[in-house]
């Protein structure tokens, strides 16, 4: 049986992009630096392999196995040693094909996990380089985000205005958020400041 692993790192990300019919799938909503064995989907995964019920592991693309080289490559490996094709959709690879290891696919996937993860450095460096100028500026706080605004500030501004005018309309977060043009995380708190009037 095939199985969809899929791996967002907010709760609020949504994952249709990578769901797909026919196939069991396994969720899970955390960071990819966190080891795969340590996620509450991947475990229940690796159980389903271990009793034999899955023989192949479909991702959307490499980094949904994690952002750390070590990790991606052990979990890659562990998989294929016990039979189990790993194949990543958007690179177009399969670890097993035909039953033979594919030499291939694991040298591009060691180059995709080893990019991966610099991009996450990257992504960090970008980070801490935005934090450091929010305080130069003094707008940061010590909770990682800007000054603390109430309520009514909040739903002030433009397109939050727009969106807690479609939630009192009867609109659903996700409808909110489309329609004023912010994420569903915004739309959301929008939903909580309105609560707090």
């Amino acid at each position: 049986m095939k199985a969809k692993y899929i791996r967002v790192s907010t709760a609020e990300q949504n994952i249709h992009r990578q769901e797909e019919r026919g196939v069991e799938q396994f969720v899970d909503k955390c960071s990819g630096s966190i080891p795969f064995n340590e996620r509450p989907s991947a475990k229940r995964l690796l159980s389903a392999i271990d009793r034999g019920d899955i023989k192949e592991v479909q991702v959307k693309s490499i980094d949904r196995l994690g952002r750390n080289t070590l990790d991606i490559l052990t979990t890659i490996r562990e998989l294929t040693d016990r039979g189990i094709a790993v194949v990543s959709q958007k690179e177009g690879l399969s670890t097993i094909i035909d039953g033979k290891v594919n030499p291939v696919a694991n040298l591009i996937i060691s180059i995709m996990a080893t990019l991966s993860e610099f991009e996450l450095e990257q992504i960090k460096e970008r980070q801490r380089e935005g934090i450091e100028r929010a305080k130069q500026r003094g707008v940061y706080t010590s909770n990682g985000g800007s000054r603390s605004l109430t309520s009514k500030q909040f739903l002030s501004k433009s397109k939050n205005a727009l969106c807690a005018k479609h939630l009192i309309n009867g609109e659903s977060i996700r409808r909110a958020a489309k329609l004023s043009g912010v994420s569903n995380a915004t739309a959301l708190k929008v939903k909580k400041h309105l609560s707090a009037l």
